[in-house]
């Protein structure tokens, strides 16, 4: 159980630094954007994006 957190949030690590990466002047452009959005916007991202992990974790399990 453990080795899979641990590889989950690896994962995580990786993707999330490849835009910066690779194009860190399009994920500043990105950050400036996401700062303008109100927090009810956030939330909604928020959900969505835990909705999409619920439901990729239940299809691949």
């Amino acid at each position: 159980m453990l080795d899979s957190l641990l590889l989950a949030i690896g994962l995580l690590l990786i993707l999330e630094g490849l835009m910066p990466l690779l194009a860190p002047g399009q994920w500043r452009a990105l950050f400036r954007q996401i700062l303008t959005l109100t927090d009810g916007q956030l939330r909604f991202i928020g959900l969505i994006a835990v909705a999409g992990g619920l439901l990729l974790i239940t299809v691949v399990q």
